[in-house]
């Protein structure tokens, strides 16, 4: 039978070959871990987790309106994640969290043996005089935050929880009550970070800025159309020129009529002065006037009952003179009786003529006065309408600007709003990280108990007992039995010869120390 197949006797005979070896490690690594648990210290696995929300797009247009549907939210990526997780490790947020504590009188330095026996006065009375000897007067820089930060750098672990968005917060310190007080910091200062960060997205007093900008343009506008109407004296210069366009087309309708009457009277005056003349110069028993001096005026005709009535007489007298002058000598009373009347009656005839006349003169004279007056109306309408519509053109221009900038004004004012908004929001509502629960002291240590730490030690202490057993075994190349010289040698064994010495037996009484030393030596 080969005996390096059987696994049980080739481990009993290493187990028994090395039993020295094997029972005084395992006895002195039993001692030092029954001895372990009194100086290691007691740990606190003290956590807190933040969570990382949906995160809100900035909406940048301005004409965007103030409704529901302008808010995009997006959830957060990794790479999300590992910005917070990153934000939380910072050394920079961890130191600010430590000069807080040390200014609050956290973090007081300890007495101890060695420092107030060795390091003090080392420092006191060796090296500050050797620097001063030396003339190295230079004042070392304070290095205790950044001790204090990489320490408590060391301690700190942030992970993001696999699958959530949540990140998770564990600091290891063996005082819990420091350690609570330490991470609530570190999220308050984190928070605080984070509304600094959000604060800065919205920038309202740009927006602020802006719209007082664009308000103070909008005023001077609108007092240059002020100005621009005051100094035209007009309201309104669309309506105005409306109504200067229809004062000019009544205006000319009316001078149109008072020309044509103009004209009109002017060939009449022209036709009776003429008559006039030529009834002057005719003889007496002439015919009479050849005017009746009617008018049509609305579909009526108006006569001059005077001329009509002497012109009736004279032509009366007239044909009575024929008469008279057929019957009786051209000397005769009669005759000349007759012609006294008709000269009287022809010079009242002349006389109202001439009256007719100059009414006619004075009445072309006022038309012409109306005229002038009707045609410098209508030119001062028109240069009105010129000067309203120069105005119209620079109140188009105004309009287009105060339009243009209302509108610009008018978005800034919607953008100062939302941001004044979103800031008010902020205050409430820091960011889109939220601290999901706040840290606390735990009932017990995270660090295994001292039962724990004496069954695992011992157990760790029988396997690497019986490891180095093997490995002396490993390095022993001393025969142990038979089939090694056969499997080596290539001999055949002819006789084995037992150990025939008696065991030792312990003298010592059992459980006594005595026993226990003679136990482990032998």
């Amino acid at each position: 039978m080969n005996t390096s197949e059987n696994h049980l006797h080739e481990f009993l005979r290493i187990f028994f070959a090395n039993k020295r070896l094997i029972k005084r490690t395992f006895i002195y690594m039993a001692v030092l871990v029954l001895i372990l648990p009194a100086f290691i210290k007691e740990s606190y696995d003290i956590s807190a987790q933040v969570v990382v929300q949906s995160k809100k797009l900035s909406q940048a247009d301005a004409s965007t309106s103030l409704n529901a549907d302008t808010d995009k939210f997006v959830p957060p990526t990794l790479a999300d994640m590992e910005t917070e997780s990153t934000m939380l490790r910072s050394p920079g947020l961890m130191r600010k969290t430590i000069e807080q504590m040390l200014q609050e009188g956290y973090f007081a330095p300890e007495d101890s043996l060695l420092n107030t026996w060795v390091k003090q006065p080392l420092k006191n009375y060796v090296i500050t005089p050797l620097k001063t000897l030396i003339g190295s007067n230079a004042e070392k820089r304070d290095t205790r935050v950044e001790n204090l930060t990489e320490m408590m750098l060391n301690s700190l672990n942030v992970v993001t929880l696999p699958g959530s968005n949540v990140v998770s917060v564990t600091y290891s310190s063996s005082d819990p009550t420091l350690a609570v007080d330490l991470v609530n910091r570190l999220l308050d200062n984190y928070m605080s970070i984070r509304q600094e960060m959000q604060s800065a997205e919205m920038p309202s007093a740009f927006y602020e800025q802006k719209r007082s900008q664009y308000q103070k343009q909008l005023q001077h506008l609108q007092q240059q159309r002020l100005d621009l109407l005051r100094d035209y004296n007009v309201s309104d210069p669309a309506v105005e020129i409306s109504f200067n366009l229809q004062a000019i087309n009544s205006e000319e309708q009316a001078l149109s009529g008072l020309n044509d009457r103009l004209l009109e009277s002017q060939h009449w005056l022209s036709y009776l002065q003429k008559n006039l003349d030529a009834m002057k110069k005719a003889d007496l028993t002439q015919a009479a006037f050849p005017y009746t001096f009617s008018s049509t005026q609305n579909g009526l005709t108006y006569d001059d009952a005077e001329i009509r009535q002497l012109t009736t007489l004279l032509t009366t007298q007239i044909n009575e003179y024929g008469d008279t002058t057929a019957t009786f000598k051209s000397g005769s009373l009669p005759v000349k009786q007759q012609s006294d009347q008709i000269q009287r009656t022809r010079n009242q005839l002349l006389k109202v003529i001439a009256n007719r006349i100059d009414e006619r003169q004075n009445d072309i004279r006022v038309m012409q006065d109306v005229v002038t007056q009707k045609t410098s109306r209508v030119a001062s309408y028109k240069e009105r309408i010129h000067k309203l519509q120069d105005v119209q053109t620079q109140l188009d221009r105004l309009t287009t600007d105060l339009n243009a900038l209302q509108t610009v004004y008018a978005a800034y004012t919607q953008r100062f709003e939302e941001s004044r908004t979103q800031q008010v929001l902020d205050d409430q509502n820091a960011s889109n990280a939220k601290i999901l629960s706040r840290p606390f002291i735990p009932t017990q240590p995270s660090t295994p108990g001292a039962l724990k730490v004496i069954i695992s030690g011992l157990i760790a202490a029988a396997f690497l007992s019986l490891a180095l057993g093997y490995i002396r075994e490993f390095f022993d190349h001393r025969f142990k039995h038979p089939a090694q010289v056969q499997g080596k040698l290539q001999l055949p064994v002819l006789l084995v010869i037992n150990d025939q010495t008696p065991a030792e037996v312990n003298p010592h009484k059992r459980g006594s120390i005595k026993w226990l030393r003679y136990w482990t030596s032998h």
